[in-house]
């Protein structure tokens, strides 16, 4: 039983153009919302958490659509496509806006953006369990995950070229974006053809002996037994308190460098490049690991170091090397939860539902996510520690998150070691 990395790669093209766009839009348009358009930290984390409002039903409801979209490009492509043009055009308006100093423009370019990016992206994660078979899935989306660290990592590094210090000119930045999404898409769209590539998947399928409509589903009025909806629940609720934790800190970091340390965007920025270069490091060992122990007990292993990361670095007041050492921490991490997390709940869904469930997982994740900008900025704006409250949030957000995944006790799916380490990275044409 073998992965098709070349395939996967191909498909985790996608994902980077998400990745590379996020990690540019949270680190960039915070600081435009406080130094462009003098807003305070509970205003900026509430317009932070608009994309994540509009997740909370747009990433559902088009993870649905489609599922039971029918064309000759697939289910997913023309999502794929469409979202990733508009949203491409859109991100080169954003600077435009912000050096006319029109907070009108900037905040309908944001709308337009936003829903764009909720129109495709649980038809790009979906795409992954569509084309690989169940036991492979944790691999599959360690090379996924490697692929969106990547994109996030390239955007980081173009940061800090493209950004000088002090400076509040982001154009070419932005430029840079737009092109790497736009690159990234073409590439996929012209080498991965979606109706073949799942019609291998189901074949493959087939002859282990899999059934793809879920082990894990009762067939009568295809509801979850008891015992598996109870996980189920349990694993969305760790999803929601991890990224409550998580996504405050990523989100909060280059004003809490600025804050804190007196440090700019670009400084900021390499710090938060050693998170991604860690998770990228981390990512295909991590899909070993999980065959091996499990992906439950694997995630629990990376939230415990995400907990000892974030709590650690409370006591850094002043900027230290040391904080490279616990970000890549941080990292590795995060490489461990986030590679499994989301197979262990396509792991309980149909064949015919997997972009539903996709859209489950984005709805938990996104709902931390729209809540904890501005609820990180309340404690912010309001305690004497200020910014320094940062990391003691997140870390009780991520160790809160233990407890709950020490109940889960499904869609813990072992695939088959590999004989060799070097197998991991055989291609299949």
């Amino acid at each position: 039983m073998k992965l098709n990395n070349k395939r996967t790669i191909l498909v985790g093209l996608a994902f980077m153009s998400i990745c590379a766009f996020w990690q540019v839009y949270d680190n960039v348009v915070p600081l435009i919302l406080k130094n462009t358009f003098g807003m305070d930290a509970t205003t900026t984390g509430l317009i932070m958490g608009i994309d994540n409002v509009l997740a909370l039903f747009m990433l559902p409801l088009f993870g649905m659509f489609s599922d039971k979209t029918k064309t000759k490009m697939g289910r997913r492509m023309p999502y794929i496509l469409l979202g990733t043009l508009v949203a491409a055009l859109c991100v080169v308006l954003l600077p435009i806006a912000q050096q006319q100093k029109s907070i009108v423009m900037f905040m309908i370019t944001i709308g337009v953006l936003l829903i764009a990016m909720s129109t495709y992206r649980s038809p790009a994660v979906a795409l992954m369990p569509d084309v690989t078979i169940k036991p492979l899935r944790s691999k599959a989306n360690a090379i996924i995950n490697l692929m969106g660290a990547i994109g996030g990592a390239l955007m980081l590094g173009a940061t800090s070229l493209l950004v000088a210090k002090g400076s509040d000119n982001y154009f070419t930045l932005f430029m840079s974006l737009s092109i790497l999404m736009i690159v990234c898409v073409a590439v996929l769209f012209f080498t991965v053809k979606e109706p073949a590539a799942v019609a291998q998947m189901r074949e493959e399928s087939a002859a282990y002996g899999i059934d793809e409509s879920s082990v894990e589903v009762v067939e009568t009025k295809e509801k979850m037994a008891p015992e598996v909806q109870k996980s189920f629940w349990l694993i969305l609720a760790s999803i929601f308190l991890w990224f409550m934790g998580y996504n405050a800190v990523t989100t909060g970091f280059t004003r809490y460098a600025e804050e804190v340390w007196g440090r700019g965007v670009g400084d900021a920025s390499n710090i938060l490049m050693v998170a991604q270069v860690a998770a990228i490091v981390a990512y295909i060992p991590v899909g070993l690991i999980a065959g091996k122990l499990g992906r439950r007990k694997t995630i629990l292993v990376g939230i415990a170091a995400l907990t000892v990361a974030f709590g650690v670095s409370l006591f850094f007041v002043e900027f230290s090397p040391l904080m490279f050492v616990f970000f890549a921490l941080a990292g590795i991490a995060w490489a461990f939860i986030n590679v499994n997390s989301y197979p262990m709940v396509v792991e309980m869904s149909k064949g015919s539902d997997i972009g539903k469930y996709t859209g489950y997982y984005y709805l938990f994740s996104m709902a931390a996510q729209s809540v904890t900008p501005m609820f990180s900025g309340v404690f912010i704006d309001n305690l004497s520690w200020g910014y320094r409250t940062l990391f003691p949030y997140g870390a009780l957000f991520v160790a809160l998150s233990f407890v709950t995944m020490l109940f889960v006790k499904h869609g813990d799916s072992r695939p088959e070691a590999p004989k060799s380490k070097i197998e991991a990275f055989d291609v299949e044409d």
